[in-house]
C-alpha cells in the first residue's frame, strides 16, 4: 500500500512536470499539445532542445584551444603547402 501510494505520488509529480514543460513550450511556440509531447519525447523530455528545434538553433561548436605557438606553426604549415597547380614551372621543354 505504501509503494503504491509513492508511485502515485510520483506519477503525480512527472504529470505536474509534464504540464509545466508543455505550457512553457506553448508560450514559446505554435505547437499544440500533442504536437509537443511527440517532440518532448523525441528530446527526451527536454524543453529547451524542443524550443530551440522550433527556431532552428544549432549548437555551437566548441574550438579546441589553441596556444600562440600552435597557431604560428599551423599557419607556418598551410602557407608553406605546395599547390601543385600553382608551382611556377622553371622547365617547360
Amino acid at each position: 500500500m505504501i509503494n503504491n501510494r509513492k508511485d502515485q505520488l510520483d506519477k503525480d509529480i512527472k504529470e505536474e512536470d509534464l504540464n509545466e514543460k508543455i505550457q512553457k513550450i506553448m508560450r514559446q511556440t505554435d505547437y499544440t499539445e500533442e504536437v509537443i509531447r511527440e517532440k518532448l519525447i523525441q528530446n527526451n523530455y527536454n524543453e529547451i532542445n524542443v524550443i530551440k528545434s522550433y527556431f532552428n538553433i544549432n549548437e555551437k561548436k566548441t574550438t579546441e584551444f589553441k596556444s600562440v605557438n600552435q597557431e604560428i606553426y599551423k599557419q607556418l604549415r598551410n602557407h608553406l603547402k605546395i599547390d601543385p597547380n600553382k608551382t611556377n614551372k622553371i622547365n617547360t621543354t
